[in-house]
């Protein structure tokens, strides 16, 4: 897979060095508590919770689903986590196999504490940590082309529909999208996508959709197509039925 150009930011961009020239754990967020990475080279590396307004990581539950569905497109893509927090969704990926990923953040204590953690895991020079306004950042970007994305804005934030027009621009043909949000919380998107996976806890809705690829004019409608395989959990299930963590 190509990579990404040069990242153009309204805010300051932050990028792991191989060997960081001080302690990194001194700069790490204490919060309320931690999650883990649950699979692949990073596995049970922790990453801090902090005690932030609006923070609210991806549950493991719903982490070990996402990435379960996520698992055959992985390997080498380049990836965004928008609203990244504790960076477990980006990160996440990059354990288990992509290429590179772009963590966005606007807080700068998160922001710095998404550094330190990426300082301390080897191979951690393939997260680029961007402290800065979503929206925004995006509206400053071109000739992005990722082939994962997470989006998960703060509830209530009204955030979500802004983000998903600045986002789409920036995905590649082909490209997956996972979007986290209120139960109640309504999903807008062209005609071009299509929901492959969703799930449900108490008070969160979790659905991964995908972009139909452009072919040329002539080709097998169904050639090309990346088909992640059935939940593990309930063998024929289609593509639009929900499985629930």
């Amino acid at each position: 897979m190509r990579e990404n150009g040069a990242h153009a930011s309204t805010g300051l961009i932050f990028r792991p060095m191989k060997k960081p020239t001080r302690n990194p754990a001194r700069s790490v967020v204490r919060g309320p508590g931690q999650v883990r990475v649950i699979g692949g080279r990073w596995r049970g590396s922790k990453l801090a919770v902090a005690d932030a307004a609006g923070l609210r990581p991806t549950p493991d539950r719903v982490r070990e689903t996402l990435f379960n569905w996520l698992a055959p497109v992985l390997e080498g893509a380049r990836v965004l986590d928008l609203f990244a927090g504790s960076g477990a969704l980006g990160l996440e990926a990059l354990s288990r196999g992509a290429a590179s990923a772009v963590l966005v953040e606007r807080d700068p204590m998160l922001a710095s504490s998404l550094l330190a953690t990426t300082q301390r895991l080897e191979g951690g020079e393939a997260a680029t940590v961007i402290q800065a306004d979503a929206l925004r950042w995006m509206a400053s970007q071109s000739g992005a082309s990722y082939d994962v994305a997470f989006v998960d804005p703060p509830f209530g934030s009204g955030q979500l529909a802004p983000a998903l027009a600045g986002l789409l621009p920036l995905l590649a043909d082909g490209a997956w999208l996972h979007i986290e949000g209120p139960l109640d919380e309504p999903v807008m998107l062209p005609a071009q996508w299509s929901l492959h996976r969703e799930g449900r806890t108490r008070e969160v809705r979790h659905a991964l959709y995908r972009h139909r690829r452009v072919l040329p004019a002539g080709r097998d409608k169904t050639a090309g197509v990346a088909t992640l395989q059935a939940d593990p959990g309930i063998p024929g299930t289609p593509d639009h039925e929900r499985s629930d963590p």
